[in-house]
Parts: C-alpha cells; structure tokens; sequence
C-alpha cells in the first residue's frame, strides 16, 4: 500500500514503474502547477480536498476534517489508461478520474492552513506525475447541505493516456489482469466498491464491473488449476 513515508521519499522516475519520459513531469514542473493552482484560489476559506478513488481510504495527507460530500457535474470513469503503479506499458489497466456530467459522492478532506503547501506538495507528487490530471476549484455539496470550495482532480482529455471507451466490457479484462509494483488494478477496484459500501454510497460506473473482474479472475485461477490444462504439453 501507498504511504506517507514511500511517497516522501519515492523517485518519481523508478517508484511507481516504467514511466514514459514524454509524461513524466519534473518537481519544478509539478511545484508550478501548484503554485498555478494555489494562485486561482478563489477565497481565503480553508482548502478542502474531494476524494472519490484512493484517497478515500487512504488520503495519506493530514486533514483536520473529513465529510462525506456531492460533486456536481462530474462523475468517476474508468479513463485513465494505466502503465504504472498497478498496471505496466506491456500489460495497461485503468484508474480512475472524473469526467463531466453526472454526479459524484466521496469524501471532503479540510487541509490545515499551517500546513497547507507541504500536504497539497505530497499530493501534487501523488496525483501528478504525468500531468494526466486538471486540479480544477469546485464546490461540493456536504451531508449536511451545505457548501464548501475544494479542490478536485479531474481527466485532462487531451492527454496521451485519456481512454474514451469506459464500458465495462472493455475495461473489466484490463483491470483484472494488470499488476504493477503497487499492487494490481484489481485490487483497486475492490477497495473503492468496499469504500463506497461503507459510506453507503453507489456509482454507475461500478454496475456490472466489479461483477465481470470476479468472473475473470475466477476463470483465470479455474484454468491454472485445472488437471488437464497441466498435463498439456506447453506449445510455443
């Protein structure tokens, strides 16, 4: 898993795999895209952070508050074409972002001002090491009505790892195969139906999916398993 201490101390270059150098930002590249957001901060409120994948159950930055919340005009797609962390180049999965339209629950995280620029700096290395994603200013809905500003990471479609089809025929095969020195995508996609169980909260994009990886990876451990696939002989 994903820590704090990892993350401190990982080279973005090697940690998460084989990235491809034509994606990879630079730290001075990844601290302008911070400053660059910071500096559209649209008021002096605290900073809140929306998280609808990982960082819900494992946020690794400290936050002085955590509320379950509403993003309004995105939701989670599976459009994230993945070839480190918990995929390869060889073998690519999906990761999660958000596209426009829809809805979308998760978690409100309230970041400390004092500490504000080292957590949003270990973020920044976490979710932006290719520049895949838009950290866009958004206002979530809390479980109480009312609103805050956040900040929230959504898909770039102009990226070079942005995936238009989404179905889950499509990705199920990918998710259920793909494996990086982070774990596997699967693995992934089972924490985050887990999460969301919790929080009893449902997404679309989860309908049949988690069902059809199962399925997959049922079929795959049946056929390793199986007598007669081991007593054939292996043919080139």
């Amino acid at each position: 898993m994903l820590t704090r201490d990892f993350l401190l101390k990982a080279d973005c270059k090697t940690a998460f795999g084989t990235i491809e150098e034509t994606l990879l930002l630079s730290p001075e590249q990844r601290r302008a895209s911070l400053q660059c957001t910071l500096s559209r901060r649209p008021d002096n409120s605290p900073v809140w952070i929306f998280g609808y994948g990982s960082l819900m159950w494992n946020p690794i930055f400290d936050a002085e508050e955590v509320r379950p919340a509403t993003l309004h005009g995105w939701h989670r797609a599976f459009c994230l074409r993945l070839t480190a962390g918990r995929g390869t180049a060889a073998q690519p999965g999906r990761m999660l972002a958000l596209k426009e339209g829809g809805s979308t629950t998760g978690l409100a995280f309230r970041l400390p001002e004092e500490k504000l620029e080292e957590e949003l700096e270990l973020l920044w290395k976490r979710e932006m090491i290719t520049g895949c994603y838009v950290p866009t200013w958004c206002e979530l809905t809390l479980c109480d009505g009312s609103t805050v500003t956040a900040l929230v990471f959504v898909m770039d479609a102009a990226h070079p790892l942005f995936e238009a089809d989404t179905r889950y025929q499509v990705i199920a095969p990918l998710i259920a195969r793909a494996r990086g020195p982070l774990g596997t995508n699967a693995q992934y996609l089972f924490a985050l139906e887990q999460e969301l169980q919790k929080h009893n909260m449902q997404d679309e994009c989860l309908r049949g999916l988690v069902e059809h990886v199962r399925r997959l990876q049922q079929e795959a451990a049946n056929n390793e398993e199986s007598p007669l696939a081991a007593a054939m002989p292996y043919r080139k």
